[in-house]
């Protein structure tokens, strides 16, 4: 299943719409992944992290996460796998990648971290973690995993932006190294395959030593870079794959499910955390993980044209809509759900319903998310123009 170039209309199920393509499905997933992250934040906040396995099925809806990952891996290596293709050599302007990943993930981002900052001026919040201006600099520079005590309340997802961005950043020398030393610019798909399962095992490695290091170095990029290499090993089996039987897709989602359940399971992965305390809980923990996103995203990838249920059901105008505004949902809703709780519901916290909590964060992140995008999206689109324009001049 060839890549689409960009001008290319409407092939292999790709969409095409204001110069982008995209798998409709794929932003579809999006939405799931958000809401799965609102789902267990929700269960967190009620009281619902209990030490059995229903309390653990709550705690793993942090799936939302690695699905994210894994995405980011699928999507953003496709120049790198396109260069190979099509013999070119010419590694992807990086001034366009480093202006198109700041404008989609920056600007929204300090939007709504200035905006807790701000509240936390007339709330005032008790927990002193991420408090004062240290705090505000290091979750403004995505630098808030490196030492303890600077995730705010409010923020305290964003230190999987924090990964995220250290992966965009290492992404153009990864791509260089495996397509320009690994790949010597020839589409060789084995030897890229091989490089990247090594590049995995990266995590495994540094769960183990981590706990050596830092107390928070289990939350730096290094513990979930085989999330995002799952992700760009699908970009390059995208290639490969010429035919999708009609029972692969529910094959992928029954191996989902079953990895989804099994780390639910207190004896393998731990107790209900993202990051467990032993290793080996960690390793196994992230193992099934990366399974459950690859198996998620594998059928959309690798088959981006099927039309069976899953693909409908994620490709449906609502969903792909929802997936449109997923970040700027991911990023409000802990705020939102704070606030609601807290001082319109009057709840304490670890106390009350997982469904009110989730249903209504969702009523009112999702307005405010939408709003969000469409300010921020606008005007970094109106700075783009205007900057092309004095270019010209």
């Amino acid at each position: 299943m060839p890549l689409p170039h960009p001008g290319a209309a409407g092939q292999n199920g790709w969409v095409h719409a204001d110069g982008k393509t995209r798998v409709a499905p794929l932003t579809g997933l999006r939405a799931v992944a958000a809401g799965a992250v609102c789902l267990t934040h929700a269960a967190y906040w009620t009281g619902h992290y209990t030490d059995d396995f229903v309390g653990h099925l709550w705690a793993r809806f942090e799936i939302g996460v690695p699905i994210f990952f894994a995405l980011s891996g699928f999507l953003l290596f496709r120049p790198w796998v396109r260069l190979l293709m099509d013999g070119t050599g010419h590694q992807p302007d990086l001034r366009r990648y480093a202006w198109h990943r700041f404008r989609r993930v920056v600007p929204a981002y300090w939007v709504v971290v200035v905006f807790v900052y701000l509240l936390g001026l007339v709330r005032p919040e008790p927990n002193p973690s991420g408090a004062g201006v240290d705090g505000l600099v290091r979750n403004l520079t995505f630098t808030q995993i490196y030492g303890f005590g600077h995730l705010r309340v409010g923020l305290t997802q964003a230190w999987s932006l924090a990964v995220e961005m250290a992966f965009y950043l290492a992404l153009p020398v990864i791509g260089w190294a495996l397509t320009a030393l690994v790949c010597r610019y020839r589409w060789r798909p084995a030897r890229l395959l091989v490089a990247l399962g090594a590049l995995a095992a990266v995590s495994p490695a540094w769960a183990a030593v981590a706990p050596d290091i830092e107390l928070t170095a289990r939350m730096w990029p290094p513990a979930y870079l085989w999330w995002f290499v799952a992700g760009m090993a699908l970009t390059v089996l995208a290639q490969l794959v010429r035919d999708w039987p009609r029972w692969a897709t529910p094959a992928c989602l029954a191996v989902a499910l079953a990895g989804f359940l099994v780390a639910a399971l207190p004896a393998l992965a731990g107790p209900p955390t993202m990051v467990p305390q032993n290793a080996a809980e960690a390793i196994v923990k992230s193992a099934l993980y990366l399974v459950v996103s690859a198996a998620l995203i594998a059928p959309l990838a690798l088959a981006p044209a099927a039309h069976g249920r899953y693909h409908r059901l994620l490709g449906a105008r609502p969903m792909v809509w929802l997936g449109e505004i997923s970040y700027e949902y991911f990023l409000v809703h802990l705020i939102v759900m704070d606030v609601l709780l807290i001082d319109v519901l009057g709840w304490h916290v670890f106390t009350g319903n997982i469904p009110i909590a989730f249903l209504l964060t969702s009523v009112v992140s999702i307005p405010a998310a939408w709003r969000c995008a469409r300010r921020c999206r606008s005007g970094m689109m109106d700075h783009g123009r205007r900057s092309r324009r004095s270019g010209r001049g």
